[in-house]
């Protein structure tokens, strides 16, 4: 009896031992997972500057932009693209880049955005030939290429 209570005791102690084992190196995993990760150049890869040329058809007027990403798009006259239409909010829409894709994104407007007849409220990629709605005016995504 003596000897069952002896391995009792001896199967307590080791699993005790074990638990507390496995506590410090989840702990030990936790604080290194937490730590901020320095990232080299070859992880982020390279930074491809893009150009993009938008061709704005609104009521009575027609223009052209081309700009390098990031620049918004919107009523207001100190964004990149102004666009005089009642219906465009004051700042409508951003254009931005990462890693050669050109994204557009709705800047959470009243009216929303439309990209080839559908409405999106995420960042959204853009191609030459995509068609992008806000108010009444239509912009036709000219080109994206490499700058």
């Amino acid at each position: 009896m003596s000897a069952v209570l002896a391995l009792t005791a001896d199967f307590g102690r080791t699993m005790r031992i074990g638990t507390l084992e496995i506590t410090a190196a989840l702990i030990a995993a936790a604080i290194v997972a937490a730590r901020p990760r320095v990232r080299t150049v070859a992880e982020i890869g390279s930074l491809t500057p893009m150009l993009v040329e938008l061709q704005i058809h609104d009521r009575s007027a027609r223009a052209t932009f081309e700009g390098r990403p990031p620049f918004e798009v919107g009523r207001d006259r100190s964004t990149d693209v102004p666009i005089a239409d009642p219906e465009v909010s004051r700042r409508h829409l951003r254009f931005e880049s990462h890693e050669g894709v050109v994204y557009v994104e709705d800047l959470k407007t009243t009216n929303g955005s439309f990209l080839n007849g559908r409405r999106f409220k995420e960042p959204i990629e853009v191609r030459a030939g995509d068609e992008l709605d806000i108010g009444t005016t239509r912009i036709v995504v000219a080109a994206v290429r490499v700058a």
